[in-house]
């Protein structure tokens, strides 16, 4: 029997795999969630499309100001030494590669690391781009963070996605409630697992071959 992590433990798993120094852009969803674990010994500065860097914590119970919130529309703050900037210098951070790492949720990720995770094509969602094709193309590494099934039991990793593309060989990590899987040039290399996983059953999961690694670790959620 295995245990799944919540939203919160595949954000920490993240967070902690941040190097101390970066420059980081948090997508929407579980990508937001990482900053409430970045640890405190680490100078991470943050970056959001609308044009903040160097965004901190907010409070949830003042009022919302919309010139202050992250890509999941929540309250932030200003950390000492951020700056404001308008939507053309903020897009140029992400165009020109300045930026380290961006971490994103995804529809499908395949076997090269093609992310999908604009428009899955259904007659009831609304496409949203926002900057993700920018942060893609931009940013030096992409973190991937998802469930690693829908919620109909599909799998989310891939051989080919069968949705629009959002960027074609960007993904170099997937962080997903069952394992974490590292995307390398000869495939899909699995480092770690949650505790009670089984490989088949991960495969079993994944819709194109994975490779375990000689070190794997187990990750135990409490």
């Amino acid at each position: 029997m295995h245990n799944k992590l919540t939203r919160h433990q595949i954000a920490s798993l993240v967070a902690n795999d941040i190097p101390d120094g970066f420059y980081v852009n948090l997508g929407i969803g579980i990508p937001t969630l990482v900053a409430r674990h970045l640890p405190p010994d680490k100078d991470i500065i943050l970056h959001t499309e609308n044009g903040i860097v160097g965004l901190g914590p907010g409070d949830p119970n003042a009022p919302l100001d919309l010139d202050l919130i992250n890509a999941s529309k929540e309250p932030v703050s200003l950390l000492p030494g951020s700056s404001i900037t308008d939507h053309v210098i903020s897009f140029a951070m992400m165009r020109g590669g300045h930026l380290d790492l961006t971490v994103l949720g995804a529809f499908q990720v395949s076997a090269a690391g093609d992310l999908a995770n604009w428009d899955t094509g259904a007659a009831d969602t609304i496409p949203a781009v926002g900057g993700a094709m920018d942060l893609v193309a931009g940013a030096r590494q992409l973190f991937v963070t998802m469930e690693h099934v829908t919620r109909h039991g599909e799998p989310k990793i891939v051989s080919t996605c069968t949705y629009p593309l959002t960027g074609k060989a960007v993904v170099d990590r997937i962080y997903t409630d069952l394992a974490i899987i590292d995307v390398r040039d000869d495939g899909l290399l699995v480092t770690a697992m949650v505790h009670g996983m089984s490989f088949d059953l991960l495969q079993s999961l994944t819709a194109c071959p994975l490779r375990i690694a000689t070190d794997c670790r187990m990750l135990n959620p409490t």
